[in-house]
């Protein structure tokens, strides 16, 4: 090496090619740490702003037009976004509690409350305490906030594993889903989607006890906390195989904590009921909602084809549809196996499952990591050909808003 007149020769790391100071030219006083990337820093990935700032827009919009469509049909502006179908039992359940309120279908079946999970309720319950709120503001703000903390959280996901553009598309395209109006009702849906969605990030992270205590509090949200649960205890034991053992004590504790508040909640309901393993069950039954392996959605496919259904079913079958689809694509680009058995799981749920189809759609809201092959051809697009990525992207939030509208507060098929 060539060293100039005058010029000290330096020392050079062997396992980088920075150049660093001899020691008799360091500066005095304490050292200081070299400086960490923003997002170590922060602890949290940088860029999110503009991705929530889309999302809320999005979102207010949708809730903007469902009030303008409530005005036109002379229905109270904010009652179907706070007391539709599901909303009322939550609301009951947080000024009476559990066990007050039952329902008697045509068919003769009893339907109660207890199958109704008891996080969001008591959430509504402690905020109308501290707040003077009634019940359904509380409902709706809580629904709010919860989906701006899950938007977060998808964003984190995808920035996390492919990086700002990515992450934004992702948070785009879910916000614009033509079932995401349910994300500002006062459903559960979007409560658990932030502790579900986090819970994802945790593992992601290599946090598991944070990632077992968010899916415990998912679990206590609705029943798909399942789904949570199982992803996370399966990516711990892969985790555990992966390293032959040789784990720290929080993944274990996050894999045990995982499924404590769905299975709590199941067998305190059973406890109830007279029957601790199978009594919660008899509840859902009673609403239709059982795993059949699949028999109750071809009975439905069946009857659509022969008699037609208006817009929501056929809209519905066509989500589900896309879903399926959209999950053999999530398997082919080898995404994480924590997201891959969160969304199939879900989509598991959703197929196999009965009850009523103009329903499902919802339940496959959380189930965020669909959208990954859709968000990368975005991204793709958006870098390439902006004007036709917001075209697409124009065209699906159009749909996603009037279609949210027409099932809020138009049609009267179960959300």
């Amino acid at each position: 090496m060539h060293v100039l007149p005058g010029v000290p020769k330096v020392n050079r790391v062997s396992t980088s090619s920075v150049p660093r100071p001899p020691e008799s030219a360091a500066p005095s006083g304490p050292l200081r740490r070299p400086a960490l990337p923003r997002i170590a820093r922060r602890g949290t990935p940088e860029g999110a702003l503009p991705a929530l700032a889309l999302f809320v827009s999005v979102r207010l919009a949708g809730i903007l037009v469902v009030l303008v469509t409530n005005a036109l049909r002379g229905h109270p502006l904010l009652r179907a976004l706070a007391h539709s179908w599901d909303s009322r039992w939550y609301l009951h359940i947080a000024a009476h509690g559990y066990g007050h309120k039952i329902w008697i279908t045509p068919q003769g079946a009893v339907q109660s409350d207890w199958a109704f999970f008891p996080l969001y309720p008591g959430l509504i319950r402690a905020l109308t305490t501290v707040l003077p709120l009634t019940p359904g503001q509380s409902a709706l703000l809580i629904a709010w906030a919860a989906a701006g903390v899950a938007a977060y959280g998808v964003y984190a996901v995808g920035h996390h594993l492919y990086g700002r553009g990515v992450a934004t598309a992702l948070v785009a395209l879910w916000a614009a889903l033509p079932h995401s109006v349910e994300l500002t009702i006062a459903y559960t849906e979007s409560l658990f989607a932030a502790l579900a969605i986090w819970s994802l990030y945790c593992v992601l992270r290599g946090r598991w006890l944070w990632a077992g205590a968010l899916a415990a509090l998912a679990g206590l949200s609705r029943p798909s906390g399942f789904a949570i649960a199982v992803a996370v205890s399966l990516a711990a034991g892969y985790e555990a195989l992966r390293r032959r053992g040789r784990v720290p004590v929080s993944l274990w504790a996050g894999a045990v904590l995982a499924p404590l508040g769905w299975l709590g909640y199941v067998l305190w309901v059973g406890s109830r009921m007279g029957d601790v393993l199978g009594g919660y069950f008899t509840v859902q039954s009673a609403w239709d909602s059982r795993f059949d392996f699949g028999v109750g959605s071809a009975r439905f496919l069946k009857a659509l084809l022969l008699h037609g259904g208006g817009v929501v079913y056929p809209a519905s079958l066509v989500i589900v549809a896309a879903g399926v689809l959209l999950f053999a694509l999530l398997c082919l680009e080898r995404a994480p196996l924590v997201l891959v058995v969160f969304a199939g799981v879900l989509i598991l749920l959703v197929v196999g499952g009965s009850g009523s189809f103009s329903s499902k759609p919802r339940f496959l809201l959380p189930a965020f990591p669909l959208l990954i092959p859709m968000a990368r051809a975005l991204a793709r697009s958006w870098r390439n050909r902006p004007a036709h990525a917001m075209v697409v992207y124009g065209a699906l939030t159009v749909v996603s808003l009037l279609f949210g509208a027409y099932v809020t507060a138009v049609a009267r098929s179960p959300l």
